[in-house]
């Protein structure tokens, strides 16, 4: 073969090489007959009986005769002198030959034909970064393309993709990294609203380094709720306050959002506590609601858990023998067997739930294991008699403690999950509820269990150190709930705060009132209405009238007109509030808004910032569930740039696809990987065949 199967100039398209005689006057017919020059003359006739003939065509390229594949478009060496042998090689070799030859399956010919005989160019680039996209939305590692079973498949079905390694498979992952970026951050600078920050950190198990998730909550132009994870960010040790707002202020002016921010949700730890000041240092005031008054706002979960572990170590050991007792019962398989045994076959139960075993850290694990062993309160007492060695059996005082103490813990579940919520807002469920829990809490004081009271004592202490004034966020937000407006603070803040009630009320209802005007300097509408009162009605074109004017200050006279017109006029804010309820059991909040922007232009606007607000860090954690996929004992060693990549393009395909991951479109990294220790990716890119 001559060097001429690797000139790209060439590489011809096999569309167009079908084509030739018609497109080019230098080409000549595979058949006989009169062949003409490229003026058109006679020339004389060359027979060419060979075969290979009827899959070439001969054709001048930069003064060389050269034969071209019909089917691939490669050229070779099209002399007389040359034969046909390396031709005749070629077409029993060339794949686009094979695959159009390919005898169609018995079963659907009809499908086979299409398969086959399709005249289309087969787009190796595209089929590149489909397998990339499949690897990325899958959670499957970058070697899936080495392994003999895929590329025996691929061979199989398209002999013309070739061979491919991981580090092909990485440069296709960063293609589709940037261009998915592009796109999100052409979604991001489309909408008008401000965004909302959540942001956490995670220390992979596996790799021991650490990651900041950024993500990003908006209400789109057709007002519906969005998030986008921003950046997956290796931040090296020690994670200082300092370390964490440098790079989330990178970050932020990275993606343009510096300028357009409401708040950021992050846990409540003393190192973020350290960094929004920091944080709030870096940007001009004016970039923030209120010059960044309302920046900081602490995960109303992560609070939670902190407010009912306080509540569970009051306890004690009360519950210890439940847990205990769970323990025992899940250590081992023959016992598992011997607890279902007794549950179904002989008290006849007949429920599915499991034991589960609670994590001492985690207070929603406790709740379900309450939860759960309580139903099989009687199997515990009858596996006493069937088994000797089980000595951690609950008391009937013990077990009243812990049904008592698992009604309690059910509406902080309840309201866990409902702070945990991605799809819908949540700042304006955290006021009713946050009420709620206080005046539960003031209510278990009065209970005739003394565990029951030093629980509410010890929870009560943590629910004042973070919550003894609602954030603003949430209060205005609220209010902004057609439902309840001012009226909810108006009915728990006198329950709440007693005789100090009108101080905190008055707060609220300023903070409103702030908010609206700094909205309403900003909007088009505030300035168009400004500059009409500003303006005088009458023109005085004579000579002595502008002498009579000159005389006194015009512009202050007009803006005291303005100021008293105002007063005699009520604003967007005094009609919404005072407008009566008139919603429906199956109330959407963002609909409403949607409908009655054109009311309420100015406090519409409030509306679709302050409910992206995210009262929790959820969103940002359930990227480390992700993460931990990723990062799984077998692909240890990716690299920090190529984990953003994965984790960032993965979030953003699946949000446009369904607006959030299924847990069960991902493959499991155990499950895939086997024994092999698959190092996806190191600092340098080895070569590959292909």
């Amino acid at each position: 073969m001559s060097d001429f199967d690797s000139d790209p100039a060439v590489q011809l398209n096999p569309q167009a090489s079908s084509n030739i005689n018609a497109e080019n006057p230098q080409t000549h017919s595979i058949s006989g007959g009169t062949k003409r020059d490229s003026e058109g003359q006679p020339r004389s006739s060359l027979r060419q009986a060979s075969r290979a003939w009827d899959h070439f065509t001969r054709r001048t390229i930069n003064g060389e005769m050269k034969a071209v594949c019909n089917h691939c478009g490669k050229g070779f060496a099209g002399q007389q002198s040359s034969g046909t042998s390396h031709l005749l090689n070629h077409i029993d070799r060339c794949p686009k030959q094979i695959q159009e030859s390919a005898p169609a399956p018995a079963s659907s010919p009809s499908q086979a034909s299409k398969v086959y005989k399709k005249k289309d160019a087969f787009d190796k680039a595209l089929a590149r970064q489909k397998i990339a996209r499949m690897i990325i939305m899958h959670e499957l590692p970058l070697r899936f393309v080495e392994y003999e079973g895929f590329r025996d498949l691929m061979s199989f079905v398209q002999p013309l993709l070739g061979k491919i390694c991981r580090n092909t498979v990485k440069r296709e992952v960063f293609k589709l990294f940037d261009f998915e970026k592009a796109k999100t951050m052409a979604l991001l600078e489309d909408i008008t609203s401000k965004v909302s920050i959540t942001t956490d950190m995670w220390t992979s198990s596996n790799q021991k380094k650490g990651y900041m998730v950024v993500t990003v909550h908006f209400i789109d132009n057709s007002w519906t709720l969005r998030n986008r994870i921003l950046r997956f960010i290796y931040v090296p040790s020690p994670h200082t306050a300092e370390a964490l707002s440098n790079e989330l202020a990178k970050c932020l002016l990275d993606w343009n959002v510096d300028r357009r921010l409401s708040t950021i949700t992050i846990d409540n730890c003393s190192t973020n506590d350290a960094m929004i000041p920091l944080l709030l240092a870096k940007f001009p005031p004016s970039s923030f609601l209120l010059n960044g008054k309302l920046l900081h706002v602490r995960c109303c979960a992560h609070i939670l858990n902190l407010i009912v572990k306080d509540g569970l170590d009051a306890i004690g050991d009360g519950i210890e023998k439940v847990r205990n007792s769970v323990n025992y019962w899940t250590s081992s398989p023959k016992r598992i067997e011997l607890f279902e045994d007794t549950a179904n076959r002989q008290l006849k139960l007949n429920c599915s739930k499991s034991l589960v075993l609670d994590c001492k850290t985690r207070w929603n694990s406790t709740y379900l294991m309450l939860e759960v062993a309580l139903i099989y309160k009687d199997v515990f007492t009858r596996l006493k008699h069937r088994d000797n060695q089980y000595k951690h059996l609950p008391t009937e005082v013990e077990w009243e403690l812990a049904r008592v103490v698992c009604e309690r813990l059910k509406p902080f579940y309840t309201m866990t999950e409902m702070f945990s919520g991605t799809k819908y807002p949540t700042a304006n469920l955290f006021f009713p509820i946050i009420c709620e829990i206080r005046l539960s809490l003031n209510a278990w004081l009065n209970s005739s269990c003394d565990v029951i009271k030093n629980m509410a004592k010890s929870m009560l202490e943590k629910f004042g150190k973070y919550w003894d004034e609602i954030h603003g966020v949430m209060a205005v937000a609220v209010v902004l709930d057609p439902r309840y407006k001012m009226v909810l603070v108006d009915y728990f803040f006198p329950q709440i705060y007693g005789s100090d009630a009108s101080t905190h009320i008055d707060r609220i209802r300023t903070l409103c009132s702030d908010l609206y005007s700094e909205y309403k300097k900003k909007s088009v509408v505030g300035s168009n209405l400004a500059e009409g009162f500003g303006e005088s009605s009458v023109v005085c074109n004579s000579n002595s009238s502008s002498v009579v004017m000159g005389m006194w200050d015009v512009q202050k006279f007009n803006a005291f007109k303005s100021q008293h017109i105002r007063k005699r006029v009520k604003s967007e804010l005094d009609t919404y509030l005072e407008e009566e309820d008139k919603t429906t059991p199956d109330f959407d909040i963002l609909m409403w808004w949607k409908v009655n922007r054109s009311r309420y232009p100015i406090l519409s606007e409030i509306a679709r910032d302050l409910l992206a607000v995210p009262v929790s860090t959820v969103a940002s954690e359930s990227a480390f569930s992700a993460g931990g996929r990723c990062l799984s004992p077998h692909r240890s060693r990716l690299h920090p740039s190529t984990v953003e990549a994965l984790m960032c393009t993965q979030n953003w395909i699946w949000a446009q696809l369904k607006g959030e991951i299924p847990k069960d479109k991902v493959m499991n990294g155990e499950e895939i990987n086997g024994e092999v220790t698959d190092n996806d990716d190191e600092e340098e890119t080895q070569p590959c065949s292909e």
